[in-house]
């Protein structure tokens, strides 16, 4: 490391500064982006059986309209496609313009776009649901630049003893935001029951979705603009980070000038100490220059952080198949199991009020819980030890769900299944789920910090898709005729299972690449004090 004389003063005072209202005004900033994201992510899980019901309906059926199985995954899925767009896109702009540059951007595409996601450009089921998705992408892909750019501008404004924690308490957000989902939905489907009454669709089939149910998934959808549009102005208001500033702008004073103000203490600027390092590298052919301006496809990189990057990536890819495989379509296990009843037996609006009440009591039991227990504990017990802890016990969980499956179908045992259930939810929050976020804003350097952490966001929403897509097409019936409409033959719920635990177990053995970043400064994760040195040593020489 680096003598605290060579290191920066203002990057020193942020690593040392004591917690203060700042810290907490930041969480706040960048945590109500990831409220929203998480809120626009995960609502549309909420409404996807409603859209079946009104766009879908088939005369004389006996089972209400779903959606079918290429519109589901393009309604489901085509959020991901833009976030994994957004994640590697806004990354890297974050590195080119500056964070605060790109952050106001993410922001404005996400409330313009969670807008749009309600209205429709004509009537029939092709035209609404071609609205519906052109709008998602989009804002998915708002919703993609949030990943880095929060990371990244909560983990430089941290200081090393609690980054972890502040960082996990953006992301805990996503938490409240799912939250929220679910009890708006449950407020406005029970205001909706009160005044429009409908029978079941086994009584009723055209009665049963009363025309205003239209109204509803409108209004879930759109409500996504508010938590953004209240953040906007906050977020223009926030100074560019000081690393940013200093490491990659080379503008010492004025990261200074913003530090002192931000943290109320004299900060000397020492442009001096950047210029120096910044002559040395464009007059010295010198090696040990040269690898102080290294870039993201340099062998440099590869040796100093390739397996770093190969470790985030391909843990958070693992994670997020068997996450977002349940989170998405948790409801279909929830009728799989009885815990909701079969579809033909309520009407749309109390199918919509059923399916939010049982994601929200899964978001308030474990969800939520899990990301807190991160939050309290990371900077503690480290990234690493989490990570693995999380992996295991979704491994152990998931195998207990999957091998005696038959045993929880039975119905005096589904309360035990929605329990193990909430478990495997538990462990994922406080796990990897949180830790394959901090991580990346932490190992890399400046430069390239917002970068990499969106391509290990983009590789974590690639497994997203595998595991929504994937998981609503094995997870039907090994019997084509029980399976859904429209569905080929699967390999069933039990197996489907059985699967996501091998997947959490690969997940495990991959967490042994990512380096441990507990009480580090980002300067000496990033192996950025080295290159400070390897100036002096350079000029020195010179």
């Amino acid at each position: 490391m680096a003598p605290t004389g060579q290191k920066l003063q203002v990057l020193d005072a942020l690593d040392t500064a004591k917690t203060q209202w700042y810290h907490f005004t930041a969480i706040i900033i960048a945590g109500m982006g990831f409220f929203t994201d998480a809120y626009d992510l995960f609502c549309i899980s909420l409404v996807t059986k409603l859209l079946g019901r009104i766009y879908y309906h088939v005369d004389g059926a006996p089972n209400p309209g779903t959606l079918p199985p290429n519109v589901s995954a393009a309604v489901n899925g085509v959020a991901f496609c833009g976030t994994l767009s957004g994640q590697l896109f806004f990354g890297w702009l974050g590195d080119k313009l500056g964070r605060k540059k790109v952050y106001g951007m993410t922001l404005m595409l996400m409330v313009l776009c969670s807008i749009g996601s309600g209205l429709s450009f004509g009537h029939n089921p092709k035209s609404v649901m071609a609205t519906l998705c052109f709008f998602r992408f989009w804002l998915g892909f708002g919703i993609g630049g949030d990943y880095p750019l929060s990371a990244t501008i909560m983990s430089e404004y941290a200081n090393k003893k609690t980054r972890g924690a502040f960082i996990a308490a953006v992301f805990a957000m996503q938490g409240f935001g799912i939250l929220a989902g679910g009890i708006f939905a449950i407020i406005i489907s029970a205001v909706f029951m009160a005044r429009f009454d409908a029978p079941p669709y086994e009584v009723d089939p055209v009665g049963s979705t009363v025309p205003e149910c239209d109204y509803i998934w409108r209004i879930i959808l759109m409500v996504g603009a508010l938590p953004a549009a209240l953040t906007y102005y906050w977020r223009m208001k926030m100074p560019e980070t000081a690393r940013y500033t200093a490491l990659v702008a080379k503008n010492a004073k004025q990261a200074a000038s913003d530090m002192s103000k931000v943290l109320q203490v004299e900060i000397e600027a020492e442009q001096h100490k950047i210029d120096r390092i910044t002559a040395v590298q464009e007059n010295s052919g010198d090696a040990c220059s040269k690898g102080s301006s290294f870039g993201l496809f340099s062998s440099e990189f590869i040796r100093r952080h390739g397996l770093h990057l190969v470790g985030t990536t391909t843990t958070w890819f693992l994670l997020d198949i068997a996450f977002y495989s349940q989170n998405l379509f948790q409801k279909d296990i929830f009728s799989a199991i009885g815990w909701i009843p079969a579809a033909k037996t309520m009407s749309a609006l109390q199918e919509v009020f059923r399916i939010a009440r049982a994601q929200t009591l899964i978001a308030l039991f474990s969800t939520v819980p899990g990301y807190w227990f991160t939050v309290a504990l990371i900077d503690r017990m480290g990234r690493f030890r989490i990570q693995l802890l999380g992996f295991f016990f979704m491994t152990v969980f998931m195998f207990a769900l999957a091998i005696p499956y038959d045993h929880w179908t039975h119905k005096e045992n589904r309360i035990g299944f929605v329990v193990m259930y909430s478990l495997t939810f538990f462990f994922a929050n406080f796990g990897p789920n949180a830790t394959t976020f901090v991580v990346p804003a932490e190992i890399f350097p400046a430069r390239l910090r917002s970068t990499c952490h969106g391509i290990s966001a983009a590789s974590g929403k690639l497994g997203a898709i595998v595991g929504a897509f994937g998981f609503l097409y094995l997870a039907q019936n090994q019997d084509k005729a029980k399976a859904d409409a429209g569905y080929p033959a699967g390999i069933g719920v039990k197996n489907s299972l059985i699967v996501l635990g091998f997947v959490n177990l690969l997940g495990m053995l991959f967490t042994f690449l990512v380096p441990e970043s507990k009480g580090k400064s980002l300067e000496e994760m990033s192996g950025e004090n080295d290159e400070e040195n390897g100036g002096d040593a350079v000029e020195a020489v010179h």
